[in-house]
């Protein structure tokens, strides 16, 4: 779609490419389709994200999160600590189990909670974003906390998600799993 499209049918339209999209979406693919700038993108998603709409901006796109409770999705947050240099481990060892990293928090000194949405859900999308990472010369968040974190997972069933958290206590990674 490349015609210029009213700002109520442009934010419709939006919604209606990040809700069926199971892919992360670009905000530049988004200008593009509705030929405005990505600036425009910007505020229009902040217009739905204040009505409610759960799109969440992650390295890789926009997304669209069902709302919690899901029933064909089960979470769990876990506790980590390890180093950059284990991070494709940690990653790998999780998305290895058909589970999605959803985010990564941490618990700043002065900031408080600092939470970064990831979904990464396999190995190529661990490659990407550990390449965004390095191609911007980015510190990961667990710099600021001496590599302890938190992750909410999220799978199919719970023994995805069990089997996840095995490996990352066999390879000295998991501190705890939450509930």
């Amino acid at each position: 779609m490349n015609k210029r499209l009213a700002g109520e049918e442009r934010r419709r339209t939006l919604l209606e490419l990040i809700e069926s999209s199971t892919e992360p979406i670009t905000g530049a693919e988004l200008a593009r389709h509705v030929a405005v700038s990505r600036q425009v993108i910007v505020q229009d998603l902040s217009l739905l994200k204040a009505k409610g709409h759960q799109i969440v901006a992650t390295a890789r796109g926009y997304v669209y999160l069902p709302g919690e409770g899901a029933p064909s999705a089960y979470t769990r947050k876990i506790v980590c600590r390890h180093t950059a240099d284990e991070m494709e481990a940690e990653m790998n060892a999780i998305v290895d189990e058909g589970v999605t990293i959803r985010d990564v928090i941490i618990d700043h000194p002065v900031y408080g909670s600092i939470t970064g949405q990831l979904m990464v859900k396999s190995r190529r999308d661990v490659r990407a974003f550990l390449e965004r990472v390095a191609a911007n010369q980015a510190a990961p968040l667990l710099h600021l906390t001496d590599g302890l974190h938190i992750h909410t997972l999220e799978a199919d069933s719970e023994d995805a998600i069990h089997a996840a958290v095995e490996e990352l206590d066999r390879l000295g990674i998991l501190v705890s799993a939450l509930d």
